[in-house]
């Protein structure tokens, strides 16, 4: 075959032959030809400590993996190390022929040089010394057997995880004494700080004062004229704050008995209602979708805490931030500064409309309950960091926490369910007897409080009972 001028073609082997030398020529005259290396010390001795530092480590395996592989791969590794010294051994022959330097004897120390193969020629650490340093002598035998230090690490934290898991163990709860009283159903209810007595709302539009030990009535109060939705009792003042759905919120002297106060400005009836621990407010809320903060002496309204789309069913009040916490039926919950009365951040995991929360007493957190899906959600303060999930069938009405880590969940069909507070786990779960007389669907639990000691659990329902659960 020939090309246009009649010569004939050349063969491709003849071709890349030519290529690699004039390649050849180039870079030897560029570089391996370059005037003073062969004579100049200094310059061999960059050279070589250059090379030694760039290519030195992909020569073996490193320690790591190898001290990983275990004695399974060293015969193979060392052939491999084998392999690779011979070959970089005829690559420096080559390169020092190129060169014009020959095979010269090691340069002394003296003369300042370094040789490329005595660069090339150090050894190894010993990994046996590396070995016991990662995985320790205890776990030398696992290395054997070819299992990886990465999967024993995340073996040991899920055992971790798990042991972590283990839910506090919680005594047994049982029905003590039911009292009966109330001519509708039992909506809210607050315990005396002292211990010594405990009130009740309901909707027949009465208060009443029962004894802790006996359970018998104590006092009636009247004065609201639609159903009493929230009480809450001051561990600081001889007052009852309680709040109806007749859009009233009335302040009770308990040395008297009377109505001392009363605070206007709802546009609805009220739902919830909230004591603040140490500051002279009081916060209500309800179907007017806003809370609302009450100075307790001059009955001014401080804030108006609006950004619900929907009724706020529940509120709960704490010294530390966020001082103020309300859920709402447009299934948030919402966290505000009560200096600035606005709202810090708003909770949105829950599906369905908020109607219960509780204070944790031994830690900075909070629980809330909703009406469907992993119902029940516990809370980081401040910043509202979700914790852990757990189910109660059916609508929660009502939560409560006591000092022992118990959380204790009613839902609209009666069900009750005792969690373990930290891990969520649930140790008891029983169905609410309803009073001889009532119907079934009234097997209902509306709202429920432990008393100042954490052993005694109230609960309220729509069978119009207050029920008395204590510690078996």
């Amino acid at each position: 075959m020939e090309t246009e001028h009649g010569a004939p073609l050349r063969g491709l082997a003849e071709l890349a032959e030519r290529s690699a030398k004039r390649t050849r020529l180039v870079y030897a005259r560029t570089v391996l030809k370059t005037p003073g290396v062969e004579s100049d010390p200094a310059l061999r001795a960059y050279f070589s400590t250059k090379i030694a530092r760039e290519y030195g480590d992909v020569q073996i395996l490193p320690d790591v993996i190898r001290a990983q592989q275990g004695a399974t791969a060293t015969p193979r590794s060392k052939a491999k190390d084998t392999g690779a010294s011979m070959e970089m051994a005829h690559v420096l022959d080559t390169l020092e022929s190129e060169r014009g330097i020959g095979p010269t004897a090691a340069p002394s120390a003296s003369d300042g040089t370094v040789s490329v193969r005595a660069a090339f020629a150090a050894k190894p650490r010993s990994e046996s010394q590396l070995e016991s340093a990662l995985i320790g002598t205890s776990d030398a035998n696992h290395a054997a057997d070819g299992q990886s230090m990465l999967s024993r690490a995340l073996q040991r934290k899920k055992e971790l995880a798990r042991r972590e898991a283990q839910p506090t163990p919680h005594p047994q709860w049982k029905l003590m004494r039911v009292i009966s009283g109330h001519l509708g159903w039992v909506r809210c209810m607050a315990v005396e700080p002292n211990n010594q007595w405990f009130a009740t709302g309901a909707g027949d539009r009465m208060i009443k004062l029962w004894d802790m030990a006996s359970g018998q009535l104590k006092l009636s109060l009247t004065g609201h004229i639609s159903t009493v939705r929230g009480l809450a009792i001051s561990a600081r003042h001889p007052y009852m704050f309680s709040a109806g759905e007749d859009k009233l919120v009335k302040c009770w002297d308990l040395e008297t008995n009377k109505v001392v106060r009363q605070y206007y400005g709802h546009l609805s009836g009220i739902y919830a209602l909230g004591l603040h621990p140490t500051l002279d407010v009081v916060v209500t809320a309800g179907r007017d979708a806003c809370a609302r903060v009450w100075d307790i002496r001059t009955k001014a309204q401080v804030h108006v805490l609006s950004g619900h789309r929907g009724t706020v069913a529940s509120v709960l009040c704490q010294e530390a931030e966020p001082q103020v916490i309300t859920g709402s039926m447009d299934a948030t919950v919402k966290l505000w500064d009560l200096a600035s009365g606005r709202c810090t951040n708003t909770l949105t995991q829950h599906k369905k409309s908020v109607r219960a929360l509780a204070l944790a007493p031994h830690e900075y957190t909070f629980a809330s309950g909703s009406a469907g899906g992993r119902n029940i959600k516990r809370w980081r303060c401040p910043e509202g960091t979700l914790l852990n999930n757990m189910t109660n069938e059916g609508i929660v009405n009502t939560l409560a926490v006591n000092p022992d880590g118990v959380l204790f969940s009613g839902t609209d069909t009666g069900s009750i369910r005792f969690f373990d507070y930290d891990t969520g786990v649930p140790f008891q779960s029983i169905e609410d007897i309803v009073q001889p007389g009532s119907l079934d669907a009234e097997a209902g639990v509306f709202c429920s409080t432990f008393d100042q000691t954490g052993t005694r659990l109230l609960t309220g329902g729509a069978d119009k009972t207050i029920k008395v659960y204590r510690e078996v």
